[in-house]
């Protein structure tokens, strides 16, 4: 049965990709300078996206070619992750402007049997996994699947312990190339993405190579034009009931998740509250009639991955002849899409998806803001305890 789960896997790919691709590719030529190569392990596409921009960046320190995985998508009931080509939600040619890129399935196809042999397949980790004394790279799921849709299996693990994916420090980059040569290790396969989280402040930039693919640019673009005549505003709320967990640990992780975005690498605007975590009801309708009254918008967009709020925020706005909506069928990237062109933002400071679109806003240079900040001084215990509770989503 395991068996049949790979073969089905790959062949679901395959078929895809088939749909993805308008034509084939040119056959590609060997990277003397090697490549780097990851599985984007480690939550949904908000945290995956952060850590594409650390591996891009990571990529270019080294001088390597960046492989670029599929995005990692889990759904209801199916115990195993999905795996979907990288161009279907992003563009390839705007990446090579930056740095030299190639999907995944292409080097697998085209150069996987010579550059990078089944014999010499080993896997990339800081240290052993799962109490072994290996990187196990394959142990459970995304690992597993991702692999498998490759037909990927590794001989060995390398720890790189001691360094570090900032290349941007001092002469990391030097260390890592004196370590792994690119003559004797053509692929640096490492069992999650080599890049922190959230990501680092000198790779936020590298978004503005990141372009929706033409399918989602377009299915944004005709939810756009059935919006209300006159500009709308684009909103983020994070409310579902693993957010509303999460954020109850906020006090004891000042820098939670994406929080940096607003309050600094190094806390130097504040540390992360509850109300900035998750903001009350009151505090998003106050900051989004200032919006609206500011910006002369006719129509507000709400993506939300729990409750868009649609029926209460139409009967605050109804008396500012303002409309609320939302996009169906649910699908976070054109949301994204969507809330990348709206004539303002107001996103989630915590959010690694809000974070996302604040950075595409920041590279087309269009403002953005965010509920309950700046921080304000910290209410009362008293007033605390009386003040507007927060719906949980």
């Amino acid at each position: 049965m395991a068996g049949w789960d790979r073969a089905g896997s790959v062949f679901a790919y395959c078929f895809i990709l088939t749909l993805c691709l308008l034509g084939g590719y040119e056959g590609l030529e060997r990277d003397q300078n090697g490549y780097v190569m990851y599985c984007p392990c480690m939550g949904r596409f908000g945290n995956q996206a952060d850590h594409f921009l650390g591996a891009l960046g990571f990529a270019k320190g080294l001088n390597r070619t960046l492989v670029l995985p599929p995005w990692v998508e889990y759904k209801p009931g199916n115990p195993r992750s999905i795996q979907v080509p990288f161009n279907t939600y992003f563009k390839v040619e705007p990446l090579t402007k930056f740095h030299r890129v190639v999907l995944m399935h292409q080097f697998m196809e085209e150069l996987g049997s010579t550059v990078w042999p089944q014999e010499e397949r080993i896997a990339f980790c800081y240290v052993p996994r799962h109490n072994s004394e290996g990187c196990n790279a394959k142990e459970g799921n995304p690992f597993g699947p991702f692999w498998d849709t490759f037909g990927v299996d590794f001989v060995g693990s390398e720890f790189y312990r001691g360094l570090t994916y900032d290349v941007h420090y001092q002469n990391m980059a030097d260390k890592w190339s004196d370590l792994y040569p690119p003559s004797k290790w053509p692929v640096l396969a490492f069992t999650g993405a080599p890049a922190s989280f959230p990501v680092q402040e000198n790779n936020r930039g590298l978004h503005k190579y990141l372009e929706w693919s033409d399918a989602v640019l377009n299915k944004a673009k005709k939810f756009i034009n059935s919006l209300p005549y006159g500009h709308y505003i684009g909103i983020h709320l994070r409310n579902g009931v693993d957010w509303v967990r999460a954020c109850e640990h906020v006090h004891h992780s000042p820098n939670l998740f994406a929080a940096p975005q607003c309050l600094g690498y190094r806390n130097e605007h504040g540390k992360a509250t509850t109300e900035l975590c998750l903001p009350s009801f009151s505090t998003i309708v106050k900051k989004l009639k200032r919006v609206v009254k500011a910006t002369g918008a006719a129509s507000v967009f709400v993506a939300s991955d729990s409750d868009h709020l649609i029926p209460e925020l139409s009967k605050e706005l109804r008396k500012m002849k303002v409309s609320v909506h939302k996009h169906e069928p649910a699908d976070p990237h054109v949301d994204l899409a969507i809330l990348g062109r709206s004539k303002h933002y107001i996103g989630n400071c915590v959010s690694s998806f809000s974070a996302f679109a604040k950075r595409e806003r920041d590279a087309a240079g269009f403002p953005s803001s965010f509920w309950a900040f700046p921080l304000e001084k910290e209410k009362s215990a008293k007033q605390s305890a009386s003040a507007t509770r927060h719906i949980e989503l």
